[in-house]
C-alpha cells in the first residue's frame, strides 16, 4: 500500500508497510501514482503530454528500483502475525488512579462531569490506592518499568494521598524489584511551591491543563461561579515549565467548534514559553453545540497545515517547540505490538476509581457493561480483557486499508464505543484529523531533513 500526498510545497509518497518515505519531484510522483497499474510504456503515454519520454522512462526505472528494494509497494507481512498477537500473554503495566472524582472547574466538555464520572464525588483513600499499586506489581510479571498515573477530576484536591501513595509505590520499588514511573493531571487551581518540588522530584511526567487563548480557556474551562481560571493559572504553569526545565511536562488544551482556528491557541502557547504543546479535538456528540462536525474538516485541516508550516519556520528562527501530535519517530517508531493494538487499554492499562473498580480506561468509568473487577478480587471479567485483547488493526474494517493504521494503531476504542456501541470501529472525524496530523508530522521531518542538508 503505497499513499500519497502534497504539503506545504512537498510531495511525499509513503509505503505504508515498509515505512519508508521518499520525497520525489513532479514526475516520480505522478509514475508513482500509476505505477501498479500500468506498464512503463503505458505510463510514458500516459505522461507524455506533462513531461519529456526520458524523465518518465527514468522515473519509471527509479520506481522499480526502489520497490526491488523492499521501499515501495512492500507486501503487508504484519496480517498473518495476528493470530499470534491474539493469544499472547499479557501483564498489567500501568494504572490510571482515579485519586479525586471531584473537581474545583466546571469544563464544559469533561467527559467525567465535573469530576463524577456519573456517579458521586469521592476522594481515593490511601487503603485504596495501596491495594492498586500491589495489584500492579503482582500482575506485571517480569516487566520491571510500571506506570501510575494519578488522574480526576482534580488529583491536587487529595494531594496528601498522592504523597503517601508515592512513597509507598517507592518502597515497593526495593522489595519487588521494580520502578514506577509516576504522572500527574493538574487543572492548576491548587498548585503551589510544595506540590511543584514534590512533583520535579517524584513525577515523570505532569500534563497541565490549559486550552489556548485566555477567551478560548475562560469560555471552557471556569470555576462552578462561571468565572474564568486562565489568569490564575498561566503564571503557576510558567513556572512549572520552567522548573521542569522545559522538559517532562506537557500543556494540554481541547478545541472545539468554538475555536476552529485553534492553530492560534497553539501559537499562543508557544508565546507564553511553554515548549511541550499539546491541543487536541474535543469528543462529543453532535447534539453539544461545542461538538466538532463533519463541516469544519476542512478549516481544521487548513489549521493543522497552518500550524505545520509555523512550526518549520519558527525551527529556522530557533524558536521550536513541540507539537504532541506532530511528533513521529519514522526509524524505530513503536514496537509491532503497539502498532497492531495502540494504548493496551482493558489488557496492559487499568482505570481505578476511588473505590477500587477496574474500567479498561478512564473513559469507561462508570459505564457497569465495562466493569472488570476491583483491587481486592482482581479483573474477574477476562472477557472483556480478551475482547480488548482482540481489538487491533485487522479487527476494524476501517483500519484495513487505511495508510495510517500503524501510526495510529486503530485509534480509541472509547470514541469507537461511545458513537459505533462497540470497540472494533473507529470515531470517524477522529481518524480524519488524525491522518491529516500524520500527513503534517511526516511533512515537518521533510523539512527539517532539507535544513540539515542545507546546513
Amino acid at each position: 500500500m503505497v499513499h500519497q500526498y502534497k504539503n506545504n510545497g512537498y510531495n511525499i509518497v509513503l509505503d505504508v508497510n515498509s515505512g519508508a518515505i521518499h520525497v520525489v519531484d513532479d514526475v516520480s510522483y505522478d509514475v508513482i501514482a500509476l505505477y501498479e497499474d500500468h506498464t512503463p510504456e503505458e505510463i510514458v503515454a500516459e505522461l507524455s503530454g506533462k513531461y519529456s519520454e526520458a524523465e518518465v522512462k527514468e522515473a519509471c526505472e527509479e520506481v522499480a528500483s526502489l520497490a526491488e528494494d523492499g521501499e515501495l509497494f512492500t507486501k503487508d507481512e504484519y496480517e498473518n502475525y495476528i493470530m499470534d498477537f491474539k493469544k499472547r500473554p499479557t501483564v498489567v503495566k500501568a494504572l490510571c488512579l482515579h485519586i479525586a472524582h471531584d473537581c474545583n472547574l466546571a469544563c464544559r466538555y469533561c467527559f467525567a462531569e465535573e469530576g463524577e464520572y456519573h456517579g458521586h464525588r469521592e476522594l481515593m483513600s490511601y487503603e485504596v490506592g495501596k491495594k492498586a499499586l500491589d495489584f500492579l506489581i503482582e500482575n506485571s510479571g517480569s516487566r520491571r518499568n510500571l506506570e501510575v498515573d494519578f488522574f480526576g477530576g482534580e488529583p491536587l484536591m487529595n494531594w496528601q494521598v498522592v504523597k503517601d501513595l508515592v512513597k509507598y509505590g517507592r518502597e515497593q520499588e526495593k522489595l519487588h524489584d521494580k520502578k514506577f514511573r509516576f504522572t500527574l493531571t493538574t487543572n492548576g487551581v491548587l498548585l503551589n511551591d510544595e506540590v511543584m518540588e514534590f512533583a520535579n522530584k517524584e513525577m515523570g511526567n505532569v500534563v497541565l491543563s490549559i486550552d489556548g487563548r485566555k477567551e478560548v480557556h475562560d469560555h471552557m474551562r471556569p470555576f462552578r461561579n462561571g468565572k474564568g481560571s486562565y489568569d490564575m493559572i498561566v503564571p503557576k504553569f510558567q513556572q512549572f515549565a520552567e522548573s521542569r526545565n522545559q522538559d517532562k511536562y506537557y500543556v494540554r488544551g481541547t478545541f472545539t467548534h468554538y475555536n476552529l482556528d485553534f492553530a492560534d491557541d497553539v501559537l499562543h502557547l508557544a508565546d507564553l514559553g511553554f515548549k511541550q504543546i499539546s491541543v487536541e479535538p474535543v469528543v462529543a456528540e453532535d447534539s453539544e453545540e461545542y461538538a466538532l462536525r463533519e463541516e469544519d474538516l476542512p478549516k481544521l485541516f487548513e489549521e493543522y497545515d497552518k500550524l505545520a508550516a509555523e512550526m518549520v519556520e519558527r525551527k529556522k528562527a530557533g524558536k521550536d517547540f513541540n507539537f504532541f501530535h506532530f511528533m513521529i519517530d519514522l526509524e524505530g517508531g513503536p514496537c509491532v505490538a503497539k502498532r497492531l493494538s495502540g494504548c493496551g487499554s482493558g489488557t496492559e492499562y487499568l482505570a481505578v476509581t476511588p473505590w477500587g473498580d477496574f474500567y479498561p480506561c478512564h473513559q469507561f468509568v462508570g459505564n457497569e457493561e465495562f466493569l472488570m473487577g476491583n483491587v481486592w478480587d482482581g479483573v474477574k471479567r477476562t472477557d472483556i480483557r480478551d475482547e480488548f485483547k482482540c481489538c487491533n488493526v485487522y479487527a476494524k474494517e476501517k483500519c484495513r486499508k487505511c495508510f495510517a493504521k500503524f501510526y495510529c494503531s486503530g485509534g480509541c476504542a472509547a470514541n469507537s464505543y461511545h458513537f459505533h456501541g462497540h470497540i472494533n470501529d473507529a470515531y470517524d472525524i477522529g481518524c480524519e484529523l488524525q491522518k491529516k496530523r500524520i500527513e503534517c508530522a511526516i511533512m515537518i521531518k521533510a523539512a527539517e531533513a532539507e535544513m540539515e542538508v542545507e546546513g
